[in-house]
């Protein structure tokens, strides 16, 4: 018991702890998401979440001293979003037949889902700082902390009601796909995957891509052209109003 609790003391010290307890707590959760068929509800990005929060709460190590190791898979973080360009270059021949249609899709949607999160966010009298975070909400999480600073919200707000946003989407995403019956033929998975990207980003894009191929690749496209939209309108909106 007395090497068990010295090894705690030195790991929980060290980069090494937010590394370790990252990746073991994530295949762990991996594993279980597949032994469910890959249920909704078994999300392992969700569940790592809330085990890793958790654990840093009993345990009293601090976030900044967990991060320290962390920061090497959060590095990764870029690598992995440019990587969602080769499924859309394995396709460019049919996104550019439908490049019209797809960026209609992109700016209603993207209009959809900033317009209803600041209009229900008047709605129950929020305050301004909080609505224009919100506003950012579907818009991937570095985005929409830069885009939250400049209307005048709260980055670190945008940042997590974009997290929650994209986790909501992941889980909820194929239960609301099939109850308004969007089949699973090519087109109803081009479909989908556009739906994700669109609204959930980053989270909604990386469980497309483990249910279908097709769906992944639009779930990237739309997590893309919703960075480049946001970027542009949503403080030319807050500009002009």
């Amino acid at each position: 018991m007395q090497n068990f609790v010295e090894l705690w003391v030195y790991l929980s010290s060290t980069p090494l702890f937010g590394l370790t307890a990252t990746v073991a707590v994530y295949v762990l959760a991996h594993t279980f998401y597949a032994r469910r068929g890959q249920a909704p509800w078994a999300n392992p990005v969700l569940w790592t979440v809330v085990v890793i929060a958790g654990g840093l709460l009993i345990t009293g190590v601090p976030y900044p001293t967990y991060f320290s190791g962390a920061q090497f898979i959060h590095f990764l973080l870029g690598p992995a979003v440019v990587a969602l360009g080769w499924p859309l270059w394995q396709r460019r021949a049919e996104l550019r037949s439908r490049s019209s249609p797809l960026l209609l899709a992109a700016l209603l949607g993207g209009a959809a889902a900033a317009g209803s999160a600041w209009a229900l966010g008047h709605a129950f009298g929020l305050p301004g700082e909080l609505v224009q975070s919100l506003t950012t909400k579907s818009v991937t999480a570095p985005v929409a902390m830069g885009v939250a600073e400049q209307i005048g919200g709260i980055p670190a707000l945008a940042a997590v009601f974009a997290v929650l946003t994209g986790i909501v989407g992941a889980l909820s995403g194929k239960y609301l796909f099939d109850r308004l019956h969007i089949a699973t033929d090519p087109q109803g998975w081009m479909t989908r995957g556009f739906a994700l990207g669109t609204s959930s980003h980053g989270l909604g894009a990386a469980r497309a891509l483990q249910v279908h191929a097709d769906a992944g690749a639009y779930a990237g496209l739309a997590m893309g052209l919703q960075v480049v939209l946001a970027s542009l309108l949503i403080p030319l909106v807050f500009r002009w109003r």
